[in-house]
C-alpha cells in the first residue's frame, strides 16, 4: 500500500469575509483534524505545511477580478511542489485545507507531470467565471472554472500551463440537484451527478463507473477533492455555505471509499469545513471518520 503523508494548506485565500474586519475561519480544519488523531488513524507520514500569506483583500472592489489573487499567484506553485514531491516519489498526499482555491495547488502540480483527471466530490460545481458571472471574486467559488482556463491570466496560466485539468477530464459529484451551473456544464460535456442522480443509479454504481473512467490509458491519474459542503447541513452546518440537498455520511463514506481505492487515484485534499462555526468539533470528528473509514476500505 502506498504511503499516506498528511500536508496541511490552511489556506483562507479564497473565500469572502464572514462579516467585514473578519476572516473565514477554514484555514482551522487542518489543526482540527490533527487534533482527532488523523494522521495516527491513517497510519500517514508527517508532510508538514505549506504556510499561505496573509488574508488581506486590501482595498478590493466588486469588477476587480479575484481577490488575494497575487497571494493565490504566489501560493499555488509552493503548494504544488510539495504536493509534486510526494507525488513523483509515490506517495499519496492526503492535503488539509482551507478553501477550495488549495485545489489549484493539486492542479499544477499534476499538471506538471502529466495528464490528469478529477473526482471533485463537492455540493456546488465552483464554476463561477467572467463569462457566466458578474460577481467573481472568490476563488475558493470558482477554482473549477480556473483551473480548466476560464478567468484572469495571472491564476488560469501559471508557468504557462493552462489549463492545469481538461474538461474531458472533470468528474463532479453531488452538486445539489437545483444547481444553476448545471447548463453550461451540459454544453460543455463536463461530467457531473447530482445528489439526486447519485441515489438514483446507487452511490457505489456511480463510483465505480467514475473510477473505471478515470482509470484509462489517456490519463495518468486522478485526483479527489472534497468539500465538506457536500454532505448535508443537517449532519455538516460547518461550512460558509450549508444548503440543503446534500450527501449523508453513508452516501460519503461509500463515494470517498469507492474513489481512493483506486491504484490510479494519486491524493486527496479536504476543504471548506470551518471549525469556528463547530465549537463542539462534531463537523472534524465526522470528516476524520470518514477518511479513516475510506482508506481502510482501500
Amino acid at each position: 500500500m502506498r504511503r499516506l503523508v498528511v500536508i496541511d494548506a490552511p489556506s483562507n485565500l479564497g473565500l469572502r469575509p464572514p462579516a467585514e474586519g473578519t476572516v473565514p475561519g477554514c484555514y482551522k480544519l487542518a489543526g482540527a483534524l490533527r487534533e482527532q488523531r488523523l494522521l495516527s488513524r491513517l497510519g500517514a507520514a508527517e508532510g508538514g505545511v505549506v504556510v499561505p500569506p496573509r488574508y488581506d483583500r486590501g482595498g478590493w472592489r466588486a469588477g476587480d477580478g479575484v481577490f488575494n489573487a497575487g497571494a493565490l499567484a504566489a501560493y499555488t506553485p509552493k503548494l504544488a511542489d510539495r504536493i509534486e514531491r510526494h507525488v513523483r516519489a509515490g506517495d499519496f498526499p492526503v492535503v488539509l485545507g482551507g478553501d477550495c482555491s488549495i485545489q489549484l495547488g493539486a492542479s499544477l502540480a499534476l499538471r506538471r507531470t502529466g495528464r490528469y483527471g478529477i473526482a471533485a466530490v463537492d455540493g456546488s460545481a465552483d464554476f463561477r467565471h467572467p463569462g457566466n458571472s458578474d460577481h467573481v471574486g472568490a476563488a475558493g467559488g470558482e477554482e473549477l472554472a480556473l483551473a480548466t482556463g476560464r478567468g484572469q491570466r495571472d491564476l488560469t496560466d501559471l508557468e504557462g500551463l493552462r489549463p492545469y485539468v481538461r474538461e474531458a477530464d472533470v468528474r463532479l459529484l453531488g452538486i445539489r440537484d437545483y444547481d444553476d451551473e448545471r447548463a453550461e456544464l451540459d454544453e460543455l460535456k463536463i461530467w457531473y451527478a447530482t445528489v439526486g442522480q447519485l441515489r438514483e443509479r446507487g452511490v457505489e454504481e456511480v463510483a465505480g463507473a467514475v473510477r473505471r473512467s478515470l482509470e484509462g490509458p489517456e490519463l495518468d491519474g486522478f485526483w479527489v477533492h472534497l468539500d465538506a459542503d457536500v454532505l448535508d447541513p443537517s449532519v455538516m452546518p460547518a461550512v460558509d455555505s450549508p444548503d440543503p440537498g446534500g450527501l449523508l455520511p453513508g452516501e460519503l463514506g461509500s463515494l470517498l471509499g469507492t474513489l481512493v481505492r483506486s491504484e490510479r487515484c494519486v491524493g486527496l485534499n479536504v476543504t471548506i469545513y470551518d471549525p469556528d462555526l463547530d465549537p463542539e468539533g462534531s463537523g472534524a470528528a465526522l470528516l476524520a471518520g470518514l477518511l479513516e473509514e475510506a482508506f481502510a476500505r482501500s
